[in-house]
């Protein structure tokens, strides 16, 4: 009788040396490490996944060399062989174990949960295999320096190459990546000591020399990239000079259109594109809109509407505001296309972020999901960074629209982009 499928082994044999790390890291190939798994892995010698070392003398390069096997999809670190493949064993394997689990919890950012297989051959020799994985990636060593495996070498990341690693995790919060291609010197000091000196009131002490890089760090804006404070992706965009973020930050940019009627095949009226810092583009953006549209803390009377020509379309300021705000704070920076955009028709205003938020339309109007740039929010909708304020959150924004428009205000979202409609009266 033939067997039922539900009964057969799990366990499939590696087609190659390489897809031996595969199966095992992906939980398909989940027994312990052996002798045989151990020397499939050396005979098929160092490359992207797999990196040996004859023992463990310098933590720093260790360091290094664990973090860029978990910035490059995981690997193993096998100590007690040498670069020609040859199993010489280690002396002290019980101290090896130690000094790895002190490396991966405490030299490494988000610390690293490693696999540590030790395996004894019957001549006595012993190996250490430690395995890595990418659950917590980007991961970066004290000096907040991010290193990838590119072939059997370890070197380090490039600024675009830190935005893919932030772009392609779940966990790591992508607006604390560090700008690695800007420095203070691209910062609007007079913006960061005014928002300082705006936060502390009377308390404020006018400091020797002004330290922006040290008050950019005290505010958690800026890390230690090598040997300098480096201004992270979100003290870029809140104080960066708006001609060094235009440069350098190429996906911080709004595209502003009025089209006369209500579609976008309508003939444009005019067309803009807003980039630099929050503060500018905020500034900016709420210009252009009060061209084309009257902005009201109340729902105006009737009498408001006579003359002889159409009135300009009314709309709540506080929704406005926080939908203006909304998009600033909450834009997926790790994607570069397509740009934020607000349209303006006749009837309405479209805001359309890029954005991979899964959660269920519901969830975003109670607001109930988690903010994508936490740190850009608080000090965004903070009084003392100096932008107009509005009741903040969706759900204000929703009573808001709906006490002026008499109308929920439209929310989707399509693919990798949320939407958010306001309606005129």
């Amino acid at each position: 009788m033939t067997r039922s499928r539900k009964f057969r082994s799990a366990r499939r044999t590696p087609e190659s040396e390489r897809s031996l790390f595969e199966q095992k890291i992906t939980g398909r190939y989940s027994r312990a490490l052996d002798r045989t798994d151990l020397l499939n892995l050396v005979r098929g010698g160092e490359d992207t996944h797999v990196e040996f070392k004859i023992r463990l003398v310098n933590t720093e390069k260790v360091t290094a060399e664990i973090v860029a096997l978990a910035n490059t999809g995981g690997g193993a670190l096998i100590f007690g062989v040498n670069d020609q493949r040859r199993v010489e064993g280690l002396d002290d394997p019980e101290q090896v174990e130690e000094q790895l689990i002190d490396i991966c919890r405490n030299q490494i950012r988000p610390p690293v949960l490693p696999r540590i297989d030790k395996v004894s051959f019957d001549n006595g020799t012993r190996i250490i295999v430690l395995q890595v994985d990418d659950r917590r990636a980007p991961h970066f060593t004290p000096d907040h320096r991010y290193f990838i495996r590119i072939g059997s070498t370890k070197r380090e990341a490039d600024g675009s190459e830190i935005a893919a690693l932030f772009a392609r995790s779940r966990n790591a919060s992508f607006e604390d990546m560090p700008l690695v291609t800007s420095d203070i010197a691209d910062l609007d000091e007079a913006l960061v000591w005014s928002y300082v000196r705006d936060l502390e009131g009377e308390i404020f002490h006018e400091p020797t020399g002004f330290p922006t890089a040290n008050v950019l760090g005290d505010l958690l804006l800026a890390v230690d990239y090598g040997l300098s404070l480096t201004p992270t992706l979100a003290g870029f965009l809140l104080f960066g000079r708006s001609d060094a973020v235009e440069t350098i930050v190429a996906q911080n940019r709004l595209t502003l259109a009025r089209f006369s009627g209500r579609d976008a095949n309508a003939p444009t009226v005019e067309r803009i594109e807003v980039r630099g810092n929050l503060t500018r583009v905020f500034d900016r953006a709420i210009s252009f809109i009060r061209r084309y549209v009257d902005l009201w803390d109340a729902r105006p009377s009737r009498s408001s509407h006579a003359g002889p020509v159409p009135a300009r379309a009314n709309y709540s300021r506080q929704a406005v505001i926080e939908a203006l705000t909304n998009m600033l704070a909450h834009r997926d920076y790790a994607m570069v296309e397509p740009s934020s955009r607000i349209l303006v028709f006749d009837d309405r205003i479209e805001f359309i972020n890029p954005s991979r938020e899964s959660a269920a339309k519901k969830s975003i109007e109670m607001g109930a999901i988690s903010r994508p740039n936490p740190r850009i929010h608080h000090l965004l909708t903070r009084p003392e960074y100096g932008l107009e304020s509005a009741p903040r959150g969706i759900p204000a924004l929703r009573r808001a629209h709906f006490n002026f428009a008499r109308r929920e205000p439209r929310i989707s979202t399509l693919g990798d982009e949320f939407r958010l409609d306001l309606y005129g009266i």
